[in-house]
């Protein structure tokens, strides 16, 4: 994961909710999050420490640690005691202020970050993969949905009006292995919670379907 003398590889973060949305970081090396003036990421908020957390770019990839902050660094929307090892996608959150979405190389990023950051045409729900941010209408959904909220609803999104196979959805959400000690009943309760985020922001439509004895399909109704 280290960056390429040619710069063909740079792990990006993108500022979503927080006084640092739309921006866009890239991490070379190490670099620490925090309040104070010297960090290479500055977040101007008293609920943020000095010094919060740190990105480092390892052999094994990026490491997300907390460096001892007073409100906590978050990885996917839990609270980290030892450092992680991000992958492509992840949220990170700083205190309750800040968050960033984790993209491990910006070769397929566009040159302007803005550019990821505004939703696709489509219908009315909109969904962004490469910062995983999610729109009903002009309404963005927040907080940011749970990596496996994201991954069912994404699934769907990516085959539009087809219809999904339960195994599949298991397989895609869980990935390959972990998917094997995945049961129906923890799809049914995945789809249950997304279902009830999606209707936060508009309780009139039924965007997951179920398809009954198969799977389950996106109705994306046009704006």
């Amino acid at each position: 994961m280290r960056k390429k003398d040619n710069g063909a590889e740079q792990p990006v973060l993108i500022g979503q909710t927080g006084p640092l949305n739309g921006q866009r970081f890239v991490i070379r090396n190490f670099s620490t999050i925090g309040r104070d003036a010297s960090c290479e990421i500055v977040i101007p908020d008293r609920q943020v420490s000095r010094f919060h957390a740190r990105l480092s770019v390892e052999d094994t990839g990026v490491i997300l640690e907390d460096l001892a902050s007073k409100n906590g660094t978050f990885h996917n929307g839990k609270m980290i005691g030892e450092p992680v090892v991000l992958q492509d996608g992840d949220l990170i959150q700083i205190a309750l202020v800040q968050s960033f979405a984790f993209i491990s190389s910006d070769t397929t990023m566009p040159i302007e970050a803005g550019a990821i950051l505004r939703p696709p045409v489509a219908g009315r729900l909109r969904l962004d993969a490469r910062s995983r941010r999610v729109w009903i209408g002009q309404k963005e959904i927040l907080p940011p949905l749970s990596v496996p909220q994201f991954r069912l609803l994404q699934t769907l999104y990516d085959q539009p009006g087809q219809v999904v196979s339960r195994n599949d959805l298991i397989t895609t959400i869980w990935e390959d292995e972990a998917a094997l000690g995945v049961s129906d009943q923890a799809l049914d309760a995945l789809v249950r919670r997304l279902r009830d985020r999606l209707a936060e922001l508009d309780k009139e439509h039924q965007y997951i379907v179920t398809v009954r004895g198969y799977g389950l399909r996106l109705d994306n109704h046009p704006e």
